[in-house]
């Protein structure tokens, strides 16, 4: 086999390859601006009450409720500092605010995670 076509050969399955690993990147960076949608009514009892209490503006019983969500994990869309707050979504049994939230953003677009920020589904208007 000749040095040219051994390089050509070489060239195009580093192409290939390259190729599958920037499908997968894009693949893995549209998941994360882009998470997959739930109901509020497939919410938990739970959650579908705390939307209903960020609607209403409060009272929140957790502490924590209203401060700033930060998206450091990248997981929802990127927007300005400031505009996601967090609030608890109470876990039955949990003796403290267990792992389930709601991430609001200003223009009244809601996420649901039920692992502590390690996923996300977008909460249907």
């Amino acid at each position: 086999m000749s040095v040219l076509r051994s390089f050509f050969i070489w060239l195009l399955l580093a192409l290939l390859a390259s190729s599958s690993v920037l499908a997968d990147a894009r693949s893995f960076w549209s998941r994360q601006d882009d998470p997959a949608t739930i109901q509020r009514q497939q919410l938990p009892l739970e959650a579908q009450e705390t939307l209903a209490l960020i609607e209403r503006g409060g009272p929140f019983p957790y502490r924590r409720d209203g401060v700033e969500f930060q998206n450091r994990e990248h997981r929802l869309p990127q927007q300005t500092r400031g505009y996601y707050r967090e609030f608890t979504v109470p876990t039955p049994g949990a003796q403290d605010r267990g792992a389930r939230r709601i991430v609001a953003g200003e223009q009244r677009d809601y996420y649901y995670t039920p692992d502590h920020y390690r996923s996300f589904k977008r909460i249907a208007p």
